[in-house]
């Protein structure tokens, strides 16, 4: 099975790309804990939306990929459900 990565999520892993470079110029400039933490904490968030996304819409097409082959999907459903959980 070939695995479907929009422009979409890519440019999303580009912007969490950014952010992290940012928070490295912050370290490199001694800024605040507070201010290095704020950063790292939107880049973690960022982060778990692109596992969202990327999941989901991948989730999507294994489940049509399934069903058109009159196989069951709740194994897929499951099996998107463990990676959401333990990429937290």
């Amino acid at each position: 099975m070939e695995y479907q990565y929009t422009d979409e999520m890519k440019t999303r892993l580009r912007r969490i790309e950014g952010q992290i470079r940012g928070v490295l110029r912050l370290m490199d400039e001694g800024q605040s804990c507070k201010d290095v933490v704020s950063q790292l904490s939107a880049v973690r968030n960022a982060s778990d939306k692109a596992i969202a996304q990327i999941v989901a819409e991948n989730l999507q097409h294994c489940i049509l990929e399934e069903q058109a082959a009159g196989g069951d999907t709740g194994k897929q459903v499951k099996q998107a459900i463990e990676l959401l959980v333990k990429s937290r």
